[in-house]
């Protein structure tokens, strides 16, 4: 090679080094990005230079998603959704300590993205480190195991970069306005019937409302109504559909239905035996009269039944999400 020729070559590398943001404009750039807005889109452009390339001094936290709504992915919104909030609570707390920022790769912006990773599924959460370079791979967010909710992926940011984040999220006015409005129709209810308030002094009827109450709760229907939560999960390479998700951290809609209907079915059971143990007495056999008309020790068995069968698929379902927990009844 002449002198002209390697002359030529080193102009042309330092012109390349040259144009490339050092440390502080990278983070000046990204800082100016986070006051406008928590998540930074990343096309290719934004990636090779804020995610790949060093020199780099601080920790990009990127998803992968998919939100076109042709794709088929019904997690990746409420995934995203959850992000969003990890990425706004992290802005309020830390607005000024320029060690962490939040991007997200959309398959339909930048595919070539997806194909560098070499990625087919989606959402998948990345903490690219501030050392990482080269072919070495970025830490990687389980969900599966631990579920994709805000405060999952904040103890995820937690462990990779020592940044601690109290998720704080948007006010939901939805259960107020509902309540009131129940509250209005309950006044104008007792309004109308004021001259046969009879149902009110029904025990059958004000069991029955707090029965319903106490399901609700219990199967998880408030959690569903704040998180937004898909109903059921599909998974994107096996294609299997899940009802109930295998995380402590997470849950799906038809997973607060299966449990509130395991849970009436036991209640069920137990009014049961009560029943039967009412229609064996004697004495107040005119003063009580059971809800279900069977032979008392038919429906003693008949009852039993209900109550192990069903609390045995409860704890099944219990140990499904929580891993190691030792004990079962009839079903593992």
């Amino acid at each position: 090679m002449g002198r002209i020729e390697l002359f030529l070559f080193l102009s042309l590398i330092g012109c390349f080094y040259a144009a490339q943001p050092t440390v502080d404009e990278k983070v000046s750039y990204l800082q100016d990005l986070m006051y406008r807005q928590p998540v930074m889109r990343l096309n290719l452009d934004r990636w090779r230079t804020y995610v790949r390339t060093q020199p780099r001094n601080y920790s990009m936290i990127v998803m992968f998603t998919a939100l076109s709504p042709g794709v088929n992915c019904p997690i990746c919104k409420p995934a995203y959704d959850e992000f969003v909030i990890l990425a706004n609570s992290y802005r309020h707390q830390h607005i000024d300590a320029k060690s962490v920022y939040f991007g997200v790769v959309d398959y339909e912006e930048a595919p070539q993205i997806f194909q560098q990773m070499n990625l087919n599924t989606a959402p998948i959460l990345y903490h690219f480190g501030p050392k990482l370079q080269g072919k070495k791979k970025p830490e990687k967010m389980d969900f599966q195991r631990h579920g994709f909710d805000a405060e999952a992926l904040a103890r995820f940011v937690s462990d990779n970069t020592d940044m601690n984040i109290r998720i704080t999220r948007p006010p939901n006015y939805t259960f107020t306005i509902v309540a009131i409005f129940l509250v209005v129709l309950l006044i104008g209810l007792v309004y109308l019937k004021r001259d046969s308030l009879e149902f009110a002094q029904n025990k059958t009827t004000w069991g029955l409302i707090c029965v319903t109450v106490v399901f609700i709760f219990m199967s998880g229907q408030m959690w569903n109504h704040i998180r937004g939560p898909p109903f059921v999960m599909t998974n994107p390479n096996t294609k299997e559909t899940s009802f109930i998700h295998g995380s402590t951290q997470y849950q799906l809609v038809s997973e607060t239905y299966i449990v509130g209907i395991l849970y009436g079915i036991i209640t069920f059971g137990f009014i049961m035996l009560s029943d039967a143990i009412g229609s064996e007495d004697k004495v107040d056999k005119k003063k009580h009269k059971p809800l279900i008309t069977f032979q008392g020790h038919t429906m003693v068995y008949f009852a039993l039944g209900l109550v192990a069968i069903f609390f045995s698929l409860l704890i099944s379902i219990f140990r499904s999400k929580y891993r190691g927990y030792p004990y079962s009844f009839l079903f593992s």
